[in-house]
């Protein structure tokens, strides 16, 4: 699980839709340095309850059609200002500077999205700049848990996903979807709809279990896993989730099911 190092910031905005919902998870929790001196113990606290189970939608591969614009579309490979330029209108100039890794942002969005499922995410071709921030464990050695105040970190990440409307995430993502298919297939899918994988993902998102507190590791070596083997067994994405706290968690995928509706 590498739980230790600094996060990832989240990133999000228009032209990218829907797909920095899934994204934004990933890279504004995955860690870039993994060395355990990195996890900070902290005072006992108390724990948060975990959030109430809730049903999740039956997975679709439903696919939604591009909306039709006004100017040509970029090539994939000078698409980058494009997509600042609709993710200023959103988050504000001096904002996307601080968080945005501006080149290949829609290859490298399409790279993590698609690694969301599996084992381990490609942190270095995310699409935003890693922020300080240390992973905080608690408890003995012999029985560390996840801190409390570890979630308190993702509250940027969890406000702006609640005011995101995902009808207009949709149309903005649809606008530039062509070249989302084209980076997916030229990442070795040339049969493959990126449509129905970022359908996938959400839906693999969103069966992510609701995990009771405090969550337990163990650092059997270098870095620290879930105690739980089930839990360790799970993808990266969901891990991630689960890294966040039920709270934030809870909010994300209420977030994604909006998401997954406005797209199909």
């Amino acid at each position: 699980m590498n739980l230790s190092g600094k996060d990832s910031f989240w990133f999000w905005g228009g032209g990218l839709g829907a797909l920095l919902v899934v994204a934004g998870i990933a890279l504004y929790v995955y860690q870039r340095d993994r060395g355990p001196a990195d996890a900070l113990p902290a005072a006992p606290a108390s724990q948060p309850g975990s959030a109430p189970a809730v049903a999740e939608p039956t997975p679709t591969l439903a696919t939604a059609a591009p909306a039709p614009r006004a100017t040509p579309l970029p090539k994939l490979d000078e698409s980058d200002a494009e997509v600042v330029g609709g993710l200023t209108e959103l988050v504000g100039r001096e904002a996307l500077q601080q968080l945005l890794v501006p080149q290949r942002i829609i290859r490298n969005v399409v790279v993590t999205i698609d690694n969301l499922p599996r084992e381990k995410v490609a942190v270095n071709q995310r699409p935003i700049k890693s922020t300080p921030g240390k992973f905080i464990v608690t408890g003995p050695e012999d029985t560390r848990e996840i801190a409390p105040e570890n979630y308190t970190r993702y509250a940027p990440l969890v406000a702006v996903v609640k005011r995101v409307d995902a009808q207009t995430l949709a149309s903005f993502y649809r606008g530039l979807q062509p070249l989302f298919q084209q980076a997916y297939e030229e990442l070795g899918n040339p049969n493959g709809s990126f449509n129905a994988r970022l359908l996938q993902v959400i839906d693999h998102l969103l069966q992510t279990p609701d995990v009771a507190q405090p969550v337990e590791l163990v650092q059997p070596s270098v870095s620290f896993k879930y105690a739980d083997p089930k839990l360790e067994s799970l993808s990266s994405g969901q891990k991630l989730l689960i890294r966040m706290g039920p709270t934030n968690a809870g909010a994300i995928k209420a977030k994604l099911r909006e998401v997954r509706a406005a797209l199909s």
